[in-house]
């Protein structure tokens, strides 16, 4: 069998390090290396912490270490990529991350309109089509706990991007960019409804799936599970916040 990698692929040596000619080359890991230092993670049970376990994991214990960037150069047409971005707005990203063959660009938020501006109009981006704008909430990332998600493809170059603004709980405003790409209205409007964050500009930031009076924002990891309790064949099942847990 061939140790040829596909294009994208992680690459590993593992022989041991001797003398500075054999150090990895731009693009190549050792799996002796010894990358920037960070903290391990870790998660208990299915669910946030505070929250009931209904799902029989809560002594399920698991410690990782968080891939936050990646070095840079990139291979091929994703490297390409940031190099005219970089060309185009100054100071367009923070960092990198490629992983499971998808490219993700960390955005300030301040750089978001302009960016996504470049990469829709450059001839050498062509970024058309907004397929997706979501959220996340991180209650652990201090000063970044929620985070924006933007899907772009480019019909003309046939690539995928990743875009990733975070902005914290005590100033959770991110630009609205309907006015770049307006398909993303309805998408902004469920990711301030679910998550709470405040896309500044949007033509009408108001609930899409809750009702209007609705106090919270569901799918924070800090948000109550509630329920009601549903009664099946003389069976009561109560809300999830009051079944039995299993830790």
């Amino acid at each position: 069998m061939s140790d040829e990698k596909l294009p994208g692929e992680e690459k590993s040596i593992s022989e041991p390090v001797e003398g500075a000619e054999a150090a990895p080359k731009a693009g190549v890991e050792r799996e002796d290396a010894q990358s920037s230092p960070q903290p391990p993670v870790t998660r208990s049970g299915m669910w946030s912490d505070g929250s009931p376990d209904t799902s029989g994991y809560g002594g399920l214990v698991r410690e990782y270490l968080p891939r936050r960037s990646t070095a840079r150069p990139l291979e091929g047409a994703d490297e390409q990529v940031l190099v005219r971005l970089e060309t185009l707005v100054d100071g367009a990203f923070t960092h990198v991350l490629f992983d499971r063959g998808e490219l993700t660009v960390f955005v300030p938020r301040e750089k978001l309109i302009e960016v996504v501006t470049a990469l829709r109009d450059d001839a050498h981006l062509r970024y058309e089509g907004c397929m997706s704008v979501s959220g996340v909430h991180y209650p652990s990332d201090a000063g970044a706990e929620l985070h924006s998600v933007i899907h772009l493809q480019s019909f003309t170059h046939n690539r995928r991007l990743r875009l990733e603004v975070s902005c914290p709980d005590a100033d959770p405003h991110i630009p609205s960019i309907c006015s770049v790409y307006p398909a993303a209205d309805w998408h902004e409007r469920e990711t301030w409804d679910m998550f709470g964050i405040v896309y500044d500009d949007h033509p009408s930031l108001t609930r899409i799936l809750m009702p209007d009076d609705w106090v919270g924002h569901p799918q924070r990891k800090d948000y109550p599970l509630g329920g009601i309790p549903v009664e099946y064949k003389g069976a009561v099942v109560p809300p999830p916040d009051q079944r039995r847990t299993y830790r």
